[in-house]
C-alpha cells in the first residue's frame, strides 16, 4: 500500500458466512445508522467479488437494481440503503468490484508502472484493494467496509487477504470485523442448530481472520444457552453474539440492534469515546410504518422486471418514504407490463395510483402505453419514471396529437415519427458499458407548474441513467396537445419533467428521483404522488360507502 493509513479512522468489516443473502447490506447501513447517531463520520463501500467491472451491464433479474450516484457510478442496490440509512451521498470509491480492480492493475502494467515485475494476487491486487479502503479515510471517523459473496468462495479470497492484511497494517484497535452467519431452526429437531456458524467462522479463520462480532441471522429468539455455545466455539464474548430476526420493515433493524447494545460493542472495540445515541426520530419514523394513522393506498407498478422486486428496490423504498411523509400504509403490487399487453388493462381498476418505472428494450412497452392511456383517461394518478415518462410521450403523441406510428427509435428504428430519440453524443457509439447519460444534472423547474409547487425550488439536481431523449422537434405539437415539459435542462435543450395540469396528478420524469428518496425525507414527487393516491382513495371510499380498514401494514415494508 503506497501511504499510511489514516490514524484517525477506525475500520468496520462486514463479511457472511453459510447462505449469501442473509442481509449484509441491511446490517451495515444499520451499524452505519448508529454511529452516525452518536455523532460520527461514517461512510460505507461495497466490495463485490464478480469480474464484471460494474452492474451497469448485469441483468436485473441477476443482479437487481443498478444504483447510481451523483458522479455517475453505475453500483450494487446495497449502496441505495447505504445512503438510505445514513443520509449521505456516496460515490463511485464506494463500490469496489474485483473487474475494476484487475482493470485497474492491467493498465497500470500495460503502462510499466510495475517496473517489470511480476503481477501477482499479493502484493499488487491486494494492495490495490487496501488502496480503495484508505482512499474513503479521509474526513471519516469510520470506514465501513461489506464484502459481498460467502467466505469460502473462490472469487471473494483475494478481498479477505487484503483485509488481514489491512487489519496489521493500522492495527488491531483500529478495527471491528462483523461476521454474519446463519443459525437455522430445525424443525424435524426440534432447535437451533449452530452447527452452520461454527464451520463459516472456523473456514474464516483459515483465512487469517478472527471475527469480533457475531451477528446471527435466525427466524426464533436466540436463547442465552446457543448464544453462550455460539460465542464460546467461536472464540467471541457472549455479549458479541447479536441476533437478527426477520422484522416488519428493515428501518427497524437498527432499533433491535441499539437493543443488544451492538454499537456500544463496537465502540468498545474500537476505543472511541462517543455519546449515547438519539434514535427518537428513527424510532418515530418506523412507528409511522408499522401502525400509520391515515389507512392504506394501493399502488400498482407496471414494469418489465417485477417478477424480481429487487430490481425495483429503490422504487419499493421510495414509495414507502412516501407513506410515512402521508402517515399511511402503501401497498405495492408488482405488475408485469407484458400480462397488461396480452390482458389489457382492467387489472388496474384496484389501484389508487400507477407508477412506471425505467427499463431498457422493447420487451413489454406496449403494455406500459395502454397503462398510460387507461391512467390519463381514467384520472388515475400516475408517476412515470425514465422509460415512463418516455411511454406517456409515445402515448400522447398516437392518441392525442394523432401521429400514427409514434415510437420510439429505440424501439422501432424506422418509426415515422421517433418523438423518443438517441442523444446526438450516442449514435456513433457500439460499447455499452458506462455510455450513457449518468449521475446527477440540474433541472429548471418552470414558474407555475405543479413540479415547480411540490419542489418548492427553481432550479433542483436529480440522478439519470438512460440514452434516449424527448425529441425537441415534437415538443411544440406535444404542448399544444396539453403536455407541459415542466422540467427542463438549465440551457432548455433537454426535457426532464413533463406534467398535464387537468390530471389529478399526472406527472414522469426523465430522471430516477427514486435514488434521492430518504425515510426521514421523502421524495417531494413521491410524497405528492402518494398524496395524490390518498385523495383518490377516500374519494373512492366516499363513493362507495365503505369503512376505511387501517389494520394493514405496508407490503412492501415486510423485508
Amino acid at each position: 500500500m503506497p501511504d499510511t493509513p489514516s490514524a484517525d479512522t477506525k475500520y468496520i468489516f462486514v463479511t457472511g458466512g453459510v447462505v449469501s443473502s442473509l442481509g449484509k447490506g441491511i446490517a451495515a447501513a444499520s451499524i452505519g445508522r448508529l454511529l452516525v447517531e452518536r455523532g460520527l463520520t461514517v461512510t460505507i463501500q461495497k466490495f463485490d467479488p464478480y469480474i464484471n467491472v460494474d452492474p451497469g451491464t448485469m441483468s436485473p433479474f441477476q443482479h437487481g437494481e443498478v444504483y447510481v450516484t451523483d458522479d455517475g457510478a453505475e453500483t450494487d442496490l446495497d449502496l441505495g440503503h447505504y445512503e438510505r440509512f445514513i443520509n449521505e451521498s456516496l460515490s463511485q470509491a464506494n463500490n469496489v468490484t474485483t473487474g475494476r480492480i484487475y482493470q485497474n492493475i492491467i493498465t497500470k502494467e500495460r503502462k510499466g508502472d510495475f517496473l517489470g515485475a511480476t503481477v501477482q494476487v499479493i502484493p499488487h491486487v491486494t494492495d490495490e484493494i487496501k488502496s480503495y479502503i484508505q482512499m474513503l479515510s479521509p474526513g471519516h471517523d469510520v470506514v465501513i467496509t461489506e464484502v459481498g459473496g460467502t467466505v469460502g468462495d473462490i472469487e471473494s479470497l483475494p478481498f479477505l487477504e487484503a483485509i488481514r492484511q489491512f487489519r496489521q497494517d493500522v492495527g488491531w484497535k483500529n478495527t471491528v470485523l462483523i461476521h454474519l452467519t446463519l443459525v437455522p431452526y430445525i424443525a424435524a429437531a426440534g432447535e437451533l442448530k449452530t452447527k452452520p456458524t461454527q464451520h463459516s467462522v472456523r473456514e474464516l479463520m483459515e483465512i487469517g481472520l478472527q471475527p469480533d462480532i457475531l451477528v446471527c441471522r435466525t427466524e426464533w429468539s436466540l436463547p442465552e444457552e446457543v448464544r453462550r455455545k455460539v460465542g464460546r466455539f467461536c472464540n467471541v464474548d457472549i455479549r458479541d453474539v447479536i441476533e437478527s430476526r426477520d422484522m416488519d420493515t428493515i428501518y427497524e433493524v437498527p432499533l433491535r440492534f441499539r437493543e443488544q447494545r451492538l454499537d456500544d460493542r463496537i465502540i468498545d472495540h474500537l476505543a472511541l469515546s462517543t455519546p449515547d445515541p438519539d434514535l427518537s426520530a428513527w424510532e418515530t419514523m418506523v412507528e409511522r410504518i408499522k401502525h400509520p394513522g391515515s389507512g392504506e393506498v394501493r399502488v400498482g407498478v407496471v414494469g418489465k422486471y417485477t417478477s424480481l422486486v429487487d430490481s425495483y428496490k429503490s422504487i419499493q423504498e421510495a414509495l414507502i418514504h412516501g407513506g410515512i411523509a402521508n402517515d399511511v400504509a402503501v401497498r405495492i403490487d408488482w405488475l408485469s407490463s407484458e400480462a397488461i399487453d396480452s390482458q389489457g388493462t382492467s387489472t388496474l381498476e384496484p389501484y389508487d395510483a400507477v407508477l412506471i418505472p425505467g427499463g431498457f428494450g422493447q420487451r413489454g412497452v406496449e403494455g406500459m402505453v395502454d397503462t398510460v392511456r387507461y391512467l390519463r383517461e381514467q384520472g388515475v394518478p400516475f408517476l412515470g419514471i425514465c422509460l415512463g415518462l418516455q411511454c406517456a410521450i409515445i402515448e400522447l403523441s398516437r392518441n392525442v396529437c394523432g401521429l400514427e406510428g409514434a415510437d420510439s427509435s429505440e424501439f422501432e428504428p424506422d418509426t415515422p415519427h421517433p418523438v423518443i430519440s438517441l442523444l446526438d453524443s450516442q449514435l456513433k457509439v457500439t460499447m455499452k458499458g458506462g455510455t450513457m447519460r449518468l449521475g446527477a444534472y440540474p433541472a429548471h423547474l418552470v414558474e407555475g407548474s405543479r413540479v415547480r409547487e411540490i419542489y418548492g425550488e427553481e432550479e433542483i439536481s436529480e440522478r439519470h441513467r438512460h440514452r434516449y431523449e424527448v425529441n425537441n422537434e415534437y415538443r411544440e405539437v406535444l404542448a399544444d396537445a396539453g403536455m407541459g415539459f415542466c422540467g427542463v435542462s438549465p440551457g432548455g435543450g433537454l426535457v426532464e419533467i413533463i406534467e398535464l395540469r387537468d390530471h389529478p396528478f399526472f406527472v414522469a420524469t426523465q430522471f430516477h428521483p427514486e435514488l434521492k428518496s430518504r425515510p426521514t425525507r421523502a421524495h417531494p414527487l413521491f410524497a405528492a404522488f402518494i398524496s395524490a393516491a390518498l385523495d383518490r382513495s377516500r374519494a373512492r371510499l366516499a363513493d362507495t360507502g365503505e369503512v376505511e380498514d387501517r389494520s394493514g401494514l405496508a407490503t412492501a415494508g415486510r423485508e
